[in-house]
């Protein structure tokens, strides 16, 4: 089994993109849609330890959480302290099934896959990339975003043109949304028979 790791800086559409490889029938493990489970379940307790006004009504507040952090950057290693090796067994045993159902390729999407040592847990890299002005924009263009907000988001994440120069495999978004399903497509359909060599050598 290929165990593709995705990722891609803000605004660069990684959550597009791995849509698309589902759409492929590509399994996809989506890291921040299981921050946003364990919000609600494991990571709560340790979560309300460190921070007791986010936790209302027993679910994490993901904007007061946010806000709390720009406040004290210096929690942040906290917190993925706490975060990390729940969203890391989580990820192991989305692994473990779908190796017994036998799959040939898997998607971990991971949006701080650098950034965490994600790589050395992944076969091949997948980044998402675009120009940095049509970044801008999309990202711009969310609701409560802010220049030094977005600034402070990338200041956390591994410049663009590194993650480019670490990844065997680019998609550009930039080029609109049937070239990147394209892309994808082309990929997949490459990864799928290097795998099917694999499994009969």
């Amino acid at each position: 089994m290929i165990v593709l790791g995705l990722t891609g800086s803000i605004g660069m559409g990684k959550t597009t993109t791995a849509a698309m490889f589902a759409e492929e029938g590509v399994p996809v493990n989506d890291a921040d849609k299981v921050v946003h489970e364990l919000y609600r379940s494991e990571a709560v307790a340790p979560i309300a330890r460190l921070f007791p006004e986010v936790v209302v009504d027993g679910v994490v507040d993901r904007k007061s959480l946010s806000a709390n952090l720009a406040k004290n950057p210096a929690k942040f290693k906290e917190l993925e302290a706490i975060v990390h090796p729940l969203v890391r067994a989580r990820e192991k045993a989305f692994l473990e099934q779908q190796r017994e159902i036998g799959e040939t390729l898997v998607v971990l999407d991971i949006p701080l896959l650098f950034e965490t040592g994600g790589e050395n847990r992944v076969d091949e890299v997948v980044v998402v990339t675009c120009d940095a002005e049509v970044q801008r924009q999309r990202v711009l263009a969310r609701p409560g975003m802010t220049e030094e907000k977005f600034h402070l988001i990338l200041s956390r994440q591994v410049p663009d043109a590194e993650k480019r120069a670490r990844a065997d495999y680019i998609i550009d978004t930039g080029r609109g949304i049937d070239s990147a399903r394209e892309q994808v497509k082309t990929m997949v359909k490459a990864l799928r028979s290097q795998a099917e060599r694999t499994n009969h050598a």
